[in-house]
């Protein structure tokens, strides 16, 4: 196996361990604080000079809790600061990204009894909704109707009931985390694995830029996520199915997991993940089928996923002088065929029930590699996976996704090629030497321990 869950030697005393997270900690904060200087574009290579600092304090971190023995004051020094972490950014204004201003758009909408996938923002028939904090922020009100899924949007509706506030919605993202955080040390103490571990998560600078900093909806991807996977060890297919199918109707790419979390024969989780596909877009369906997807297909356009630009493996491919072209069909049928066989191979027989979670990992991983998104927080979900698996390969992805802010000013084709490639080619390396080192280590493959 290329990942496996297991216990490392822990030869680090909690007393070393909580100072050297303390201080660290601390220092984060501070960075935090320092990355807020960040405002626009011409500044985001600050934001990037703090970040490459956070990540090599939090791998210390992780070096650390890794080898640490349990203890529950480490526990509670990780969670306490990962709170701090949070609130260091929480009441700021978001500028990574103004995603959020559409999800409380949407909630909006939808109070007034009004479909969301029905109008786009600038559309006269919402003029009475339209104010001077929201409405002018929201990206591509004059084009787009909303991308987003059933669960995201009946969430937007919740959160804005409460509160119409940015900073009320990051709330929202931060809080879906906390339930991941919940779920995650639920996994890990059935594992027989340190409940401190959550740290790895916790503490990584993608999730507390993304998420407290810039309150996106893949937070609820890794509170859903974190529950399936907790259901799934529990033997709860019908509560790991439903949170499966919620993670999906968040964003769509956490299907992908339904089959390194399906045990053979059973048909529970894959019948109520479909159920509950189909009952979360029932009471959305007055657009029709391909309006209740919202601007799904004009967002694939836009990224390149059509012309096949956004993917990094294409690009390489078409920028060999092989004297063909290859086209986006021919690579989308390869990425199919890929998770197609990877899916037919995490269900065969005898392969081992306690291998979901390097399963899962694989399957994401090799779904996100594959897709190669130009945002940095598409990468956040690989993250929890870290907590059981230390894959060098994937904490390099995961942290060097930063790089995508670097399109803020160089967003031509050539250049946004190059700066995916000084993400995936270390990446590939290190995937090469880490499968390398694994078969020198164990030429029969081993179940998780």
């Amino acid at each position: 196996m290329i990942f496996r869950v297991s216990e490392t030697p822990k030869y680090v005393t909690p007393v070393v361990v909580n100072l050297s997270v303390t201080v660290i900690g601390c220092l984060l904060i501070v960075l935090y604080r320092l990355g807020l200087r960040s405002r626009d574009s011409a500044e985001i290579l600050w934001l990037l000079k703090v970040a490459l600092v956070q990540s090599i304090f939090y791998l210390v971190a992780v070096w650390l809790i890794w080898r640490a023995r349990t203890s529950r004051s480490t526990l509670v020094l990780t969670l306490l600061f990962a709170t701090l972490f949070r609130l260091s950014i929480l009441f700021a204004p978001p500028y990574l990204s103004d995603d959020i201003y559409r999800y409380i758009w949407d909630g909006r909408v939808q109070a007034a009894v009004i479909n969301p996938y029905r109008y786009i923002p600038a559309d006269e028939a919402l003029k009475n909704l339209r104010d001077e904090e929201i409405y002018p922020k929201i990206n591509r009100r004059d084009s787009a109707q909303t991308i987003y899924p059933p669960v995201a949007e009946v969430i937007y509706f919740l959160t804005t009931r409460v509160s119409e506030s940015v900073t009320w919605m990051k709330t929202t993202m931060v809080l879906f985390e906390a339930l991941g955080i919940w779920a995650i040390a639920q996994l890990l103490a059935s594992f027989g694995l340190p409940r401190q571990r959550i740290l790895i998560y916790a503490w990584h600078p993608l999730t507390v830029w993304e998420f407290a900093g810039s309150g996106h909806l893949d937070a609820m991807i890794i509170g859903f996520l974190a529950l399936a996977l907790l259901a799934r060890r529990r033997h709860a297919e019908i509560a790991s199915g439903i949170a499966l199918a919620s993670a999906t109707l968040v964003k769509f790419f956490p299907g992908v997991l339904l089959p390194a979390l399906y045990k053979r024969w059973n048909w529970k989780l894959p019948l109520v993940f479909a159920i509950g596909i189909v009952v979360a877009y029932l009471p959305y369906l007055g657009v029709g089928p391909r309006g209740a997807l919202g601007y799904l297909f004009g967002y694939a356009r836009e990224r390149g996923m059509e012309s096949g630009e956004q993917f990094f493996l294409l690009s390489a491919i078409r920028r060999v002088p092989l004297g063909i072209h290859v086209p986006t069909a021919a690579f989308v049928v390869f990425a199919i065929v890929i998770l197609g066989g990877l899916a037919v191979w995490m269900t065969r027989p005898h392969h081992g029930d306690e291998n979901y979670i390097s399963n899962a990992l694989i399957m994401a991983s090799t779904f996100t590699v594959l897709i190669a998104p130009d945002f940095p927080w598409y990468f956040a979900w690989l993250i929890p996976f870290l907590c059981f698996i230390p894959s060098i390969p994937i904490f390099y992805l995961t942290l060097s996704s930063f790089l995508l802010y670097l399109t803020w000013l160089y967003w031509a084709d050539t250049q946004v090629f190059k700066i995916k490639a000084l993400m995936f080619v270390p990446f590939f390396f290190l995937l090469a030497v880490t499968i390398w080192l694994r078969r020198r280590k164990h030429p029969v493959p081993s179940a998780i321990e």
